[in-house]
């Protein structure tokens, strides 16, 4: 996903689309030595020059003569395809290369779609820019973005597809609209360039109504790397949904069938698809929550899979991608070290048949490109993908890496020196009684206390309705929210422990199971510091769609940062939702990673309470006595009335089990 996009100035529209898809994983990081689930201090050099064997993110392009590359959002790899050509070829979104890519002016360079190479998948080299100016079809402000390359063998050619983000009224037919995006294409005989743009567009600019009213045409994608005049191209983003459709490639450019395309991911979650095929079945990795909100972003990526390359795809658990509840199965995700915003990847086999992929990152002490403080930097990583029981999870469960990692097999001859180890999960093991509340007698017990966080000067409106009944507390859903500046929702809160626990709730809201709007109604739990300051986890309604989210708010930030990120877990349940936080202590070398945060906070969901999703990690300082709270608010119409409900609130100990 190219920069700001999915972000939107007004609230509303903002968390809309960035809640609207938020991420979780398996989590964390292959090391080396054996380690858990957090922050890694490690070698912290780049690519460069790596000794034979390893490497360690992350990946820095040499750029002759000029430094490195700093900045590689929503890669693409492709090995040649031509008979005799055995490199690998990398592809990044229209930004500028590294803090120093300036010109005369002072302005940064935005370089049209920058292009790599690499013989060992691990030390590249910036070889140029694939185009200097835009299709004659584009408006002349448009960028490109989020570039996919595949070879033809019928024309024995390489097509590139890529984003335009604004197309000239004659290809829209609407003037003055900044918002017309279409997929195009160009052609060239060698993965390099030089590149012929198409006269029309693969996919043209699809109304939605009136107006400037478009669909988000982005992120092409076509399945396999090589084809013959025919593939299978998936387009699409958050306003719109993700889509697949037939191909049909030219001469000198390609068609899709868009009359005839299939839906295969709810619109208002995902972004980014990819789609690879492995022992019978297509796997769609995609993308969710916002790209580029520095080192609060929260981007992620989900995986489903399918026996038919349009779909229905399924997650782990069995949900759909086109249901309310929209299905995913984290993939990768944050895991507490220094890397956040995880997502926009491409799935490939190094030379010796093992499975990789390579994504866009944002380092969370260094977010943002120095002379524009908001304009988040994203590098590209490089980790290993480990299947299990049919599945892709990055590292082994231990996500993204931060240290010397064993190098893929860039030629033919060499081996992969990675091997599969799994990340232990945490898991409850002794209940702590006096946090915990199983909702038994007839009103709430005097630990929980109700907190109003707003303005002391205002009177405080009336605590919400309430009630304990039959072993659950009930709840009214609040028109308010605790969102930056936004502190206007009662919390109910209790004493936390100091040490290692995790926290769990049953939790249900009455909203719908489907349908639009009921914007952001929110039920589930806090670890609490105070208004500004705390990790959340909630069954929430976005638009059109049911989600968990996983957030984190913060306060004070330096000038120009963030103070809220999201990211999201495993679907939600059309009844119970099982939602779980572990607490976990950073040590001095992962505080370090996790730019001085003093605690790792990862979530973990589930629809029937024995199957656990694991989600991503976020780091957070809460102060001396941080608090249980429960959630139940973020309603935008105040003339809708809806309930939570809680069966239990369950805080525990925790012990480790081993992934089988």
């Amino acid at each position: 996903m190219a920069q700001f996009r999915g972000v939107r100035p007004d609230r509303t529209k903002r968390r809309a689309r960035i809640a609207a898809v938020l991420a979780a994983a398996l989590a964390a990081i292959l090391s080396l030595p054996a380690v858990g689930v957090a922050a890694h201090e490690g070698d912290r050099r780049g690519s460069g020059g790596a000794h034979p064997g390893s490497y360690s993110n992350p990946l820095e392009p040499v750029v002759p003569g000029d430094g490195v590359v700093e900045s590689c959002a929503d890669p693409i790899v492709l090995r040649g395809q031509q008979p005799g050509d055995s490199t690998w070829y990398m592809y990044c979104t229209t930004d500028p290369l590294n803090d120093e890519d300036v010109d005369a002016a002072g302005e940064l360079v935005f370089h049209r779609i920058p292009t790599m190479t690499s013989e060992d998948l691990v030390n590249w080299t910036y070889v140029g820019d694939a185009f200097t100016d835009v299709p004659s079809w584009a408006d002349p402000t448009a960028a490109l973005w989020a570039p996919d390359v595949v070879y033809s063998s019928t024309f024995d050619q390489y097509y590139m597809l890529f984003v335009v983000t604004n197309t000239a009224a004659s290809v829209s037919g609407v003037d003055d609209c900044g918002t017309d995006s279409a997929i195009g294409v160009a052609t060239s005989d060698s993965p390099v360039g030089p590149w012929e743009f198409s006269d029309t567009p693969v996919v043209a600019p699809r109304q939605n109504g009136e107006g400037c009213d478009f669909l988000w045409t982005y992120d092409p994608d076509v399945l396999g790397d090589t084809v013959t005049d025919t593939g299978v191209l998936y387009y699409g983003s958050y306003y719109g949904g993700i889509y697949g459709s037939d191909l049909e490639l030219t001469a000198t450019g390609a068609t899709a069938n868009t009359a005839d395309a299939t839906m295969i991911a709810i619109d208002n979650k995902y972004e980014g698809a990819n789609v690879i095929y492995r022992d019978g079945y297509y796997y769609l990795f995609a993308s969710a929550t916002n790209c580029c909100n520095g080192a609060l972003t929260g981007y992620s990526v989900f995986v489903g899979r399918s026996t038919d390359p349009l779909g229905p795809f399924v997650d782990a658990e069995g949900n759909s991608f086109v249901d309310a509840q929209a299905g995913g199965t984290p993939f990768l995700t944050m895991n507490g070290n220094r890397w956040v915003g995880t997502g926009h990847n491409t799935v490939f086999e190094d030379a010796a048949g093992d499975w990789w992929t390579i994504y866009h990152a944002v380092d969370q002490q260094d977010p943002f490109f120095e002379t524009a403080v908001g304009f988040t930097k994203r590098p590209a990583l490089l980790d290993a993908i480990d299947w299990v029981d049919g599945w892709p999870t990055v590292n082994g469960g231990y996500g993204p890496s931060d240290s010397r990692m064993p190098a893929p097999a860039g030629q033919e001859g060499e081996a992969s020196r990675h091997e599969t180890r799994l990340a232990p999960v945490p898991v409850p093991h002794k209940v702590l009684a006096g946090y915990s509340d199983e909702f038994s007698s007839v009103a709430l017990d005097d630990d929980w206390t109700w907190e109003w966080p707003g303005d002391d000067a205002a009177p405080a409106p009336e605590i919400p309705g309430n009630a304990v009944s039959d072993g659950v507390l009930t709840v009214d859903v609040q028109a308010g929210d605790l969102y930056v500046d936004v502190d206007n929702a009662w919390v109910l809160q209790r004493d936390a422990p100091r040490a290692r626990f995790l926290v769990e709730t049953k939790v249900r809201v009455s909203v719908p199971d489907e349908g639009c709007c009921f914007n952001f109604a929110q039920a589930g739990i806090l670890v609490y510091g105070d208004e500004d300051n705390y990790v959340k986890l909630t069954n929430t309604s976005i638009f059109n769609t049911r989600q968990t989210e996983f957030a984190k708010e913060i306060s004070p930030v330096p000038e120009g940062w963030a103070r809220y990120g999201n990211t999201i877990v495993g679907p939600p349940s059309e009844e119970w939702t099982y939602l779980r936080i572990v607490v976990d202590r950073l040590t001095g070398g992962e505080r370090r990673a996790a730019g001085g945060d003093t605690h790792s906070y990862t979530a973990y969901t589930s629809q029937d309470g024995e199957r656990w999703v694991r989600g991503g990690t976020w780091t957070h300082t809460l102060g001396d006595d941080p608090r249980i709270a429960l959630a139940a608010f973020g309603l935008q119409d105040a003339s809708q009335a809806f309930t939570a409900e809680f069966d239990y609130v369950r805080v525990a100990t925790v012990k480790e089990r081993r992934m089988r």
